[in-house]
């Protein structure tokens, strides 16, 4: 069986090395027990970095017949840059795992065993997450709530440490949405899947790529590509402030007519203007949000451009 594992880079030279080393010294074991053929490789994919990343590759190639490279044009974004190296990849089951290596490539053997077992897509849990901060564990576990009430179907606790066999690939590749979110579609493919679980460790070099930015920015994207929940909260909340409004109407004319409280004209004003106004706006922002991605999606731009390839052949 044929191997190839996917590692996107964005600025990583301070690990690549090392990443390299570890995964071609696991590639070269499981060809020594006939895992899988000696074909395998391992695909790095630079995401636009502007660091020494890519001529780092080009040495990497250089030295091992099984390193190849594949160089964006502009940085694209993780998933993006992700999706790039699964959709060059050629073997009979496709591994992906970011560069940093706190998802533990230990455990792709079983990942193997579950694939040859008839699992076409294999999830890699994250169990144990110590090396992560209070804030990112919390807010992880919050995230993961929300999606499920939302509706949208995610493997909790994984992230993009995966395998994908070829029939699961082939049917991803027809897949051309612009807003990507791996972790939501996926399990959307329908195909026998199993996990395996695994302690997530502390980096060895180097800062995370995945700022709490780029984290909003990725949630939001999930919620948005695979849930129309938020669209139809903000229809709710326009008829709960309808009726609202009718009852604060009947209050402030009982007060008009009934008492000698009424300070004319501010209850009537004021309440109704910032109730309102403030709901419109959540509104508008939600319906934003969706429309800015159908915006995107209705241009059919490329998603990405390859500007160098190493070690790919073909």
């Amino acid at each position: 069986m044929k191997l190839d594992i996917v590692v996107p880079c964005y600025n990583e030279t301070e690990v690549l090395r090392s990443t390299c080393a570890r995964l071609l010294d696991l590639m070269s074991r499981l060809a020594a027990d006939g895992r899988i053929a000696t074909g395998s490789r391992l695909v790095f994919v630079d995401d636009g970095s502007t660091d020494g990343t890519w001529p780092l590759i080009g040495r990497l190639a250089a030295e091992d017949t099984r390193v190849a490279g594949i160089k964006l044009s502009r940085n694209r974004g993780h998933q993006i840059a992700l999706l790039a190296g699964l959709m060059a990849a050629k073997g009979d089951a496709v591994i992906s795992i970011d560069a940093d290596l706190q998802d533990d490539p230990e455990v792709i053997p079983a990942m193997l065993g579950h694939f040859r077992s008839g699992a076409e897509v294999v999830y890699a849990v994250r169990g144990q997450r110590t090396s992560d901060s209070f804030f990112k564990r919390t807010t992880a576990g919050l995230y993961y709530r929300l999606m499920r009430g939302l509706g949208v179907e995610l493997v909790e606790q994984h992230a993009d440490f995966r395998l994908l066999g070829r029939r699961a690939l082939e049917a991803l590749r027809g897949y051309g949405e612009t807003n990507l979110f791996l972790r939501g579609l996926i399990p959307q493919l329908g195909f026998p899947s199993a996990t395996v679980t695994f302690d997530r460790t502390a980096r060895e070099a180097g800062i995370s790529k995945y700022p709490l930015r780029r984290m909003l920015s990725l949630g939001l994207n999930g919620v948005t590509s695979f849930s129309a929940a938020p669209l139809r909260a903000a229809a709710a909340l326009g008829a709960l402030a309808f009726v609202a409004s009718l009852i604060l109407s009947g209050w402030v004319l009982w007060i008009r007519f009934s008492t000698d409280d009424a300070v004319p004209g501010w209850a009537s004003t004021v309440i109704p203007v910032y109730f309102l106004g403030g709901l419109q706006l959540l509104c508008m922002g939600v319906l934003g949000e969706y429309l800015m991605r159908v915006f995107l999606e209705v241009k059919h731009r490329p998603r990405y451009v390859i500007e160098h390839t190493v070690g790919l052949g073909d």
